[in-house]
C-alpha cells in the first residue's frame, strides 16, 4: 500500500489502514520518544498519545510535507509536554567550558549506534533533550527555546554543556577501549610463550 493510500483511508476511518500505519511507523515513533524520555514504559505512553493525536489530527496533514516528519514532530512535541521545564534551570551548573580536544576515530568505529545512543541517553534531561532537537532533528536555539519555554542563551549552554559530558563520556570509552586492547595484547603474548610447539 502506498503512503498516500494509507493517509487517504485513514482519514476515511479504515481500521485496517490504521492498524498498518501502526505496524509501518510505531518502530520509528518509538525510537523518537526513547531520545526525550528516559524510562521505557514512559517512551511507550508517549507513543501511545503520539499515535492517538496522529489519527486525531491527520485530516489536517497537507500532502506537500512529509509525512514522516509531520509525525516526528508531534511525538517529539508529545515527549517535550512530559518533560518539566524545571529539568533545564537546574541543570545550569558552572562548569568548565569544553576544551578542543579530539576523540580518536577508533573510538567510534568500536561502538555501535546503540551504544552511542546509551551515550545520549544517559545525559541528563534538560541537556538530552537540547542535544537532541539541535544535533538530531536540526532546529536553531531559537526554535528550541520556543520549543521549551527556554531563552535561546539557555538552550546554547544547554548544547554546550551537553557536548563537554559526551566528549567526557567518550574519553572514558577511550580508556576503557586502550585497557582492554592492552589486554588483549597481553593475553596474546603469554598464550603464544606458554603453548608447546609442536613439530608436524
Amino acid at each position: 500500500m502506498t503512503e498516500a493510500k494509507l493517509i487517504s483511508d485513514c482519514k476515511n476511518g479504515v481500521k485496517s489502514s490504521q492498524y498498518e500505519l501502526v505496524r509501518r511507523y510505531s518502530g520509528m515513533l518509538l525510537s523518537v520518544c526513547r531520545r526525550y524520555v528516559r524510562d521505557e514504559a514512559m517512551a511507550k505512553d508517549v507513543l501511545q498519545e503520539t499515535l492517538i493525536r496522529i489519527f486525531k489530527n491527520i485530516d489536517r496533514f497537507e500532502a506537500r510535507g512529509s509525512f514522516e516528519g509531520w509525525m516526528r514532530t508531534i511525538a517529539i512535541n508529545r515527549s517535550l509536554q512530559w518533560l518539566e521545564k524545571s529539568c533545564f534551570q537546574n541543570e545550569l551548573q558552572p562548569i568548565a567550558m569544553p576544551d578542543d580536544r579530539q576523540i580518536e576515530p577508533e573510538v567510534y568505529q568500536n561502538m555501535s549506534a546503540d551504544d552511542i545512543l546509551e551515550l545520549i541517553k544517559d545525559l541528563p534531561d534538560g541537556y538530552r533533550t537540547v542535544f537532541n532537537l539541535s544535533v538530531v532533528e536540526g532546529y536553531n536555539h531559537q526554535e528550541i527555546g520556543e520549543m521549551l519555554g527556554i531563552s535561546e542563551a539557555t538552550s546554547r549552554s544547554q548544547l554546550t554543556r551537553a557536548r563537554k559530558l559526551l566528549r567526557e563520556k567518550l574519553e572514558q570509552v577511550k580508556n576503557q577501549f586502550s585497557v582492554c586492547l592492552g589486554l588483549c595484547v597481553w593475553i596474546y603474548i603469554y598464550i603464544e610463550q606458554t603453548l608447546p610447539v609442536f613439530n608436524l
